[in-house]
């Protein structure tokens, strides 16, 4: 049987349910029953989680949550665990069974298969290699490189020996990435030499050179030569000019005894995993720490479960082989590398997405899934609507016949753009006779029946697994059921161990009406804290601070003492239906979020107003309900300063540099003023309504207003700004 001949059979999620009945005695009459089971009993879902799983510890648990406060929860004291433990175990079955570990292409075609056993030697390798360097448990280690198999080896060397990652995409700027770099004062710099995309090649050594002088706690590089991947005097001399440092090849050579024996240590469960950056709209990006354990048992109960990305040596789900676009910057690419955990072949793509500048190709993608068989689609709502903008036609892109789940993420997903994958999607299968085709146009697709079946039975869609959660917990608050009906623009359901509600102005829990997304109880993969947040200050004002302690605590519903801690508010707008589906209108906060990756508006203004020219700005992310983002900057200029072309590109540049070209405004305005808050605050929120047609007075107070007067220019820019 070759690697992708046969799609899963059984939903992963009805496997579970089988379990609970069958090991537990526990049976539901639908998934609203299950979801009310899993966030109010949280200690027997979060065991059932363990036992499903078979989550190894040489020590046992002596609780499942040993207090339940939020922030402050303590999941599973006494055990203990390791992230890379759970990815190694899966090496002899998946070897045996002949399937890869990480499938990976580049824009160049440079193309890569990892087995197994390889990924654990070269993991092994490097792992010996940072010890030897004198990296500690608890020691950070930062890395500037793209989405190749060797970030996700180095991730995996990194914690194995009990090392904290932290990785930024080599497309962000110097200043973007020491922002987040210096707060975490890593030991060890792993980088490359630079990236292709879009058709280009962008040297890194100068960046790379930058990021050591400004990391005085650096003491030790390991550099990729990445682009001189395939040129031997060409790596020699980027290892030349990056000197000292190790080059990644030589510190993943290694093949000896040592490497052999060699075993990721067993560390506490919440040990330090990981520190990813979410920016709010002040300040610093938050460096948000993650444990070992809390982001394991969470990534494999919405991996599997509900992502339904099943192993890819077990029968049900044989040959699964899982893809999901992203650059280093997302959050996504560790949801990548998690299929990693459940023993799933992972396709990894490096590169533009829609080809070059000059040649754009939204098949990109597409024809590298049909090459390798993906069964899993996953990438950002942004791209799926790209592909329907430009016409995409999927019956030329190669046998495409395999995939049978597309993933979004990042921003909602528009009904237009569903439609025309779904519809895409029928006229794949129909060219296909191991399949019957969809139902008519304009039915739903059966209950339980949304993926492709083999021929004699009645097909279903495409399953869409929507999702939304994020880098603030790791995980995902609402997503996918393989087993309910779908309806375009929504998402199925929230996920089990999820207590997500939408609460209206007063704190109350609201149906069928968009509210603030809050989330009731805890979930193991929250942060542990941030780092240099001594007094918690920045993690209680990030997410508990907005509605009183102990409001809304009661499992099941209810309050409970202000000891029990506060609500857990996310920063958007939620919508839940009567049948549990759920809309995601954009962010409740000013938070940019461009094509899934979100920037606090604070690291922007840093780049804008750092020129002579700028004396103010504001910026404002129109992302709403599936629209495409519209994000304008406004900008005060210094007298006599015309916002001609040039000082226009000034700016774009500067924003591309310093942050990314991801976050280069969609349009720039000179204003007289940017309206501000008596405490001097910009009003970014406010304007960002009143942008989405909400009426002034029920968006902004003028008597808390410094410039009240300045209102009026932006009250008309709502009447005839450019359509979104």
């Amino acid at each position: 049987m070759n690697e992708t001949s046969t799609p899963p059979h059984t939903p992963q999620i009805r496997l579970y349910q089988q379990w609970l009945a069958d090991q537990r005695g526990l049976h539901f009459d639908n998934y609203d029953a299950l979801w009310r089971w899993s966030t109010t009993d949280l200690d027997a879902f979060w065991q059932s989680i363990w036992d499903y799983f078979d989550v190894c510890s040489p020590t046992p648990h002596t609780a499942v949550l040993e207090r339940n406060v939020m922030p402050g929860a303590r999941w599973f004291p006494g055990a203990r665990v390791n992230y890379a433990q759970q990815v190694l175990r899966h090496v002899q079955p998946a070897h045996d069974a002949g399937f890869m570990a990480i499938v990976s292409r580049n824009e160049k075609g440079h193309h890569t298969e990892m087995s197994w056993p390889e990924l654990r030697r070269q993991v092994a390798s490097l792992a010996l290699h940072l010890q030897a360097q004198g990296v500690q448990p608890g020691d950070r280690v930062a890395a500037y490189l793209p989405n190749i198999p060797e970030a996700m080896v180095a991730f995996l060397a990194t914690v194995s020996v009990g090392g904290v990652w932290s990785i930024c995409a080599p497309d962000m700027g110097t200043h973007a990435v020491l922002d987040r770099f210096r707060q975490i004062e890593p030991v060890v710099l792993i980088a490359c030499d630079g990236v292709t995309y879009g058709a280009r090649d962008f040297d890194r050594l100068a960046v790379v050179a930058e990021l050591r002088a400004a990391l005085p706690t650096v003491r030790h590089v390991v550099l990729h030569t990445n682009l001189a991947a395939d040129d031997a005097q060409a790596a020699d001399q980027a290892l030349q000019a990056a000197a000292p440092c190790t080059a990644f090849a030589d510190a993943t050579a290694r093949m000896d005894t040592a490497v052999a024996q060699f075993e990721p240590l067993w560390l506490p469960f919440d040990h330090p995993l990981w520190i990813v950056y979410s920016s709010g709209t002040t300040g610093l990006p938050k460096p948000i720490v993650h444990g070992h354990g809390g982001t394991t048992i969470v990534a494999l109960a919405l991996k599997i479960l509900h992502n339904d990305i099943g192993c890819s040596y077990e029968p049900n789900s044989w040959g699964e082989r899982y893809h999901w676009y992203s650059s280093t910057g997302w959050v996504m690419w560790n949801a990548q590398a998690g299929g990693l955990l459940g023993g799933t072949t992972c396709v990894i793509y490096d590169g533009n997405p829609g080809g070059s500048k000059d040649k754009p190709d939204w098949t990109t993608l597409w024809r590298f899934a049909a090459e390798q068989g993906v069964t899993f689609f996953g990438a950002g709502a942004a791209f799926f609507a790209n592909c329907f903008k430009a016409g995409v036609d999927l019956s030329t892109c190669g046998d495409l016949s395999n995939v049978r789940a597309l993933g979004t993420t990042g921003s909602p997903l528009s009904e237009d753009a569903q439609n025309w994958g779904t519809e895409q999607f029928r006229k794949v299968w129909a060219k296909d006779d191991r399949f019957t085709a969809g139902p008519p146009q304009g039915e739903s697709a059966p209950s339980g029946g949304s993926g492709p079946r083999e021929a004699g039975e009645r097909g279903g869609d495409i399953w869409w697994c929507n999702i939304t959660g994020g880098t603030d917990f790791a995980g995902a608050f609402i997503g996918g059921n393989r087993e309910l009906p779908q309806t375009p623009g929504r998402m199925q359901c929230r996920l089990m161990g999820c207590a997500v509600e939408a609460w209206n102005e007063q704190g109350q829990p609201v149906s069928d009406e968009v509210g603030e997304l809050v989330c009731t109880q805890p979930i193991p993969s929250m942060p542990l804290y941030f780092v240099g947040d001594t007094d918690n200050k920045r993690l209680l004002g990030s997410y508990f601070d907005t509605y009183p302690a102990g409001q809304g605590r009661k499992p099941g519903g209810g309050d409970l003492g202000p000891e029990a801690g506060a609500v857990w508010r996310h920063g958007d707008w939620l919508r839940v239906h009567p049948d549990g589906s759920c809309v995601i209108y954009g962010r409740s906060d000013a938070t940019i979020n461009r094509h899934g990756l979100r920037m606090g508006t604070s690291e922007l203004y840093s780049a804008v107003e750092a020129l002579p020219e700028v004396m103010d700005s504001m910026v404002v992310d129109l992302e709403y309900l599936g629209r495409e983002s519209y994000m304008p900057l406004f900008v005060v200029l210094r007298d006599g300063v015309t916002l001609d072309d040039a000082v226009r590109a000034r700016i774009t540049d500067s924003i591309r540099t310093a942050l990314s070209p991801r976050f280069v405004p969609n349009d720039v305005f000179q204003v007289a003023e940017i309206p501000r808050t008596l405490s001097g605050k910009k009003q970014e929120l406010p304007i960002k309504k009143l942008l989405l047609g909400q009426p002034l007075e029920k968006v902004i107070n003028k008597e808390a207003m410094a410039n009240p007067g300045c209102l009026d220019w932006y009250v008309d820019f709502a009447v005839r700004r450019p359509a979104a």
